[in-house]
């Protein structure tokens, strides 16, 4: 639906989102901000900064250029995380429970709904505070009105007019009630499907106080519906600008910090040079002397490219600096890296169980598919400080002999022996060592399934996966297109950037 918007569609859902939900981006900026001024923090810390080759001699910054710095980063932080996470949503800002900030807005808000319920309490009543409430209720609802709105935006404007207001409660003749009961009607035809059911509880409240208090709650609400839903309209035209975009903040942060691309170079150099000893070791002829000059392996700016993303999968995060180019997307690459790691060990327990015990259950849809989600569900929280992969292994072992035994009773083969189940109890413990030639295997496939995807293009279909890996082939694809989804940007934004350094590296003497 939001791709098919129109420009004054779009622009007013972006003069909503920017008008009406300042507050909310700010929250859902401030955790990405927040967790890159610590990456920033770590990074200056890290014994291996002192490392970095300087390529030019540091700058002296003011203040202001600094705060000029921050906001770009947050920007193209923000614009970032909208082009490739389609999962994008803005939330209401949170503040933590025993907070001083939350303790002082409880203190305001109470003191101001007090206020306004001593006036309604007055006699006559007073409805100064009544009549603020009532324009700032105006301006949200005109708010969320698009251009084609004419009829409600009339209503709005004709029903909740002001000065008129003021007359009736000066004559004694204003109906609080009624003015309520537009607005909670108006809301309803406003809102997203998901609030109709707090629009609906407005209507069981019958005090004015706790009502407006209500109504200014699901307004807020309706206020994060919107400014994600203009997130959503503009992302078709955000993906077309957001290219550029972050190239042009990321020039002006290189400006500011010429140092920015050592980890960059780093890490190409240390891609192209893996990769040209493996060339060089399939070069060498079968006597095992040494190749001629005439073959020496000539490496493309791409597959040197493909490769170093690839290494990104098995980075050092506690020790090794991420290169700053992919630093926006260092929480996802993490992500991804642990969804490989888990994938393997799932793939590989698999493997063992299906060739060693009972090769006829692969071939038996329902309890192949127990078994895997037998062992998904045991390496779920893998990620966890407290999580011992060798205890895992061990309870995977009993139970995935136990399925077995089971599926082989209800099919009429031959009862699992116990050498045999000591046998696959033992191989599976095994994998726990990332030395494990079956572990090592399901690795190095993975990893040439994602080579040979990156290096088909994007808008290629999925290429088979290797022998092996057909039990977790649907988890396997779904980290790929993942995977591939964030590679291909990142070449797209900073392309330029590498082929410059890499037309040194792959051309030095």
């Amino acid at each position: 639906m939001s791709e098919n918007l129109d420009k004054s569609h779009i622009n007013e859902a972006g003069k909503s989102k920017s008008n009406e939900s300042e507050k909310s981006l700010g929250g859902a900026v401030e955790c990405s901000d927040e967790a890159l001024q610590k990456k920033i923090k770590s990074d200056a810390s890290n014994p291996q900064r002192v490392q970095r080759p300087h390529s030019s001699p540091p700058q002296f910054v003011t203040v202001e250029e600094l705060l000029e710095t921050a906001k770009g980063v947050t920007n193209m932080a923000l614009a970032h995380e909208i082009a490739v996470n389609r999962d994008f949503q803005i939330k209401p800002v949170e503040l933590p429970e025993d907070s001083l900030e939350k303790k002082v807005k409880e203190i305001v808000h109470k003191a101001f709904w007090d206020c306004l319920s001593c006036q309604l309490s007055e006699d006559p009543p007073t409805y100064d505070h009544a009549i603020k409430l009532v324009g700032e209720i105006k301006e949200t609802l005109l708010s969320f009105l698009l251009p084609g709105h004419t009829r409600l935006r009339n209503q709005i404007t004709e029903v909740l007019d002001l000065d008129l207001i003021k007359q009736e409660a000066e004559n004694g003749a204003l109906d609080i009630s009624k003015l309520a009961e537009f607005i909670i009607g108006m809301m309803g035809t406003l809102c997203a499907p998901v609030r109709d059911e707090e629009v609906e509880k407005l209507k069981d409240i019958k005090e004015i106080v706790p009502l407006f208090r209500a109504i200014f709650s699901v307004l807020d609400l309706m206020k994060v519906d919107m400014a994600n839903f203009a997130v959503t309209s503009i992302r078709p035209h955000l993906m077309q600008q957001s290219v550029e975009y972050e190239r042009k903040k990321f020039q002006e942060l290189l400006e500011k910090q010429p140092n920015s691309l050592d980890f960059v170079t780093q890490w190409l150099e240390e891609a192209s040079d893996e990769l040209m000893a493996q060339k060089y070791k399939h070069a060498l002829p079968a006597g095992g002397g040494a190749a001629g000059s005439g073959d020496a392996p000539m490496l493309s700016p791409v597959a040197v490219q493909n490769y170093a993303y690839l290494k990104l999968l098995k980075w050092d995060h506690l020790h090794r600096p991420f290169p700053e180019t992919v630093l926006m997307d260092h929480p996802r690459f993490q992500e991804l890296q642990l969804q490989l790691e888990q994938l393997t060990i799932l793939g590989a327990v698999l493997l063992v169980t299906f060739n060693m015990a009972a090769p006829g259950i692969s071939r038996q849809a329902n309890a192949a598919e127990k078994l895997k989600m037998i062992v998904k569900i045991l390496l779920t929280d893998m990620h966890l400080p407290s999580f011992h992969l060798e205890d895992a292994l061990t309870t995977i072992g009993e139970k995935v002999c136990l399925e077995v035994s089971s599926c082989l009773s209800l099919c009429g083969s031959s009862p699992f022996s116990t050498d045999k189940e000591t046998a696959l109890k033992g191989q599976i413990l095994a994998v726990a060592s990332p030395d494990d030639p079956i572990r090592r295997i399901m690795e190095s496939r993975i990893l040439t399934f994602l080579e040979t995807y990156l290096a088909s293009g994007h808008q290629k279909p999925l290429p088979s996966v290797p022998g092996g890996l057909g039990p977790v082939q649907k988890e396997l694809e779904e980290i790929a297109v993942k995977f591939i989804r964030l590679v291909n940007y990142n070449k797209m934004v900073f392309c330029p950037y590498y082929d410059v350094i890499l037309s040194k590296i792959l051309h030095r003497s």
